[in-house]
């Protein structure tokens, strides 16, 4: 299963990923970094299309994807 994870320092808690997340699995945590940014989480099922990590102007999202295998099944 696709994943993705928040690298929590980097985050300033913008919630552009959360925007972009075309399965809306993303959302506030309730946690907060050192900085006082409240972090990030995954909430569901990944897709692993990367819009997240892609919009994060801070390079604080790592998505990793699930390998497939032949005939298109994960």
């Amino acid at each position: 299963m696709s994943r993705v994870v928040f690298l929590e320092e980097r985050c300033k808690g913008c919630r552009l990923c959360v925007e972009a997340c075309p399965a809306h699995i993303l959302r506030p945590s309730g946690r907060y970094n050192r900085q006082g940014y409240e972090v990030m989480e995954q909430a569901g099922s990944c897709t692993g299309c990367a819009a997240c990590a892609v919009m994060c102007p801070d390079v604080a999202i790592r998505v990793f994807r699930t390998a497939r295998t032949k005939g298109g099944a994960a």
